[in-house]
């Protein structure tokens, strides 16, 4: 089997808040307490092949966006390690750590607030390409005219700012600054739900497009079930910072394993089918500063046992090429 060209093996993200004046005091005369601690992301393992769109789903608030940020180098993992292409990353240095940085690169979810609004479009799109020498100076406004033809945008738009531009041009502007530097990945953040729907799916369609031309892999984080359905080979199912469950799209959407799963899949609207009534997931997303102690679906689980409650379940395979972390589920 190939090595995975991207790959995290426990890692973990917590993030404390700086202590105030008063809890800093308190601390030096030795009655303060420890600072809460939020675990964003709490010991994933997970690998993205190469060519393939693994999509990372889940509730707003469960990890999805740390994670994806981990894997960019954009946050350091609290522990465990990230591997890019069999090699971990903290190793990397020079130009091998630029390699690592410039093959893998990020897509935001919101095509405003990631552009610079001071800066025009041709320097938004090859300031990576000039400050890392990537082209010679001479052919760099050649390179930056072919980024914007390759997201659908004529080089007559390279002078303008972003305010000056709609949701969907501003997506691609971003989408253009990412293949600019020639990457091998790219780690998708939601980067179409600050879209209308018809918008929606120009961008979808160029993803796909891309992907092909330019042999591309994609990490795809959406709450869109629909969508990962639609442009994804695997998914992975996240839940208060850990992974649930993993598989083809077809299987796990056919068939899914764990409640959690299931009752993500139940509330997609369908066109077709008989009447049926709505029921959410029950209660709320517990909060990562306080995680509840075993399995962390069970207290919105409407089948947790006493085990449940007491013991955290292992992501362990119930099929080929299927995992998932539940102890209701049997193997054979």
């Amino acid at each position: 089997m190939s090595v995975p060209v991207l790959e995290v093996r426990g890692v973990r993200k917590h993030f404390t808040r700086r202590p105030t004046l008063a809890e800093r005091i308190l601390a030096a005369a030795g009655r303060g307490k420890p600072p809460p601690v939020v675990r964003a992301v709490d010991g994933v393992d997970l690998a993205v092949l190469r060519g393939e769109v693994l999509g990372l789903v889940g509730e707003s608030g469960c990890g999805k966006s740390t994670l994806a940020r981990l894997v960019t180098g954009i946050h350091p993992p609290t522990a465990g390690e990230v591997l890019f292409e069999g090699r971990p990353v903290t190793g990397l240095a020079g130009r091998e750590r630029l390699d690592y940085l410039l093959a893998v690169q990020m897509i935001f979810q919101d095509p405003f607030a990631s552009l610079d609004p001071r800066m025009r479009v041709h320097r938004l799109v090859g300031e990576a390409l000039a400050v890392h020498k990537l082209v010679p100076p001479g052919e760099l406004d050649a390179a930056i005219d072919g980024a914007l033809a390759d997201v659908g945008l004529d080089r007559a738009y390279r002078d303008r700012f972003p305010h000056q531009f709609s949701g969907g041009q501003r997506s691609r502007i971003g989408i253009a600054r990412a293949l600019a530097v020639k990457p091998r990945v790219l780690v998708c953040d939601e980067p179409v739900a600050a879209l209308d729907v018809s918008i929606q799916a120009q961008v979808v369609n160029l993803f796909m497009d891309l992907r092909e031309r330019h042999a591309l892999t994609y990490l795809f984080v959406s709450h869109n079930l629909g969508l990962v359905r639609l442009i994804c080979d695997r998914v992975a199912i996240m839940y208060l910072g850990r992974l649930v469950e993993t598989g083809p799209v077809a299987a796990l959407f056919e068939a899914p394993a764990h409640p959690y799963s299931r009752a993500l899949l139940e509330a997609i609207p369908r066109i077709h089918g008989r009447k049926r009534v709505f029921e959410p997931v029950k209660g709320e997303l517990p909060s990562p500063l306080a995680p509840p102690p075993g399995c962390p679906f069970h207290p919105r689980c409407p089948h947790a046992l006493a085990r449940c409650r007491e013991e955290r379940p292992v992501l362990r395979e119930i099929a080929p090429g299927r995992e998932a972390a539940c102890h209701l589920i049997t193997t054979p």
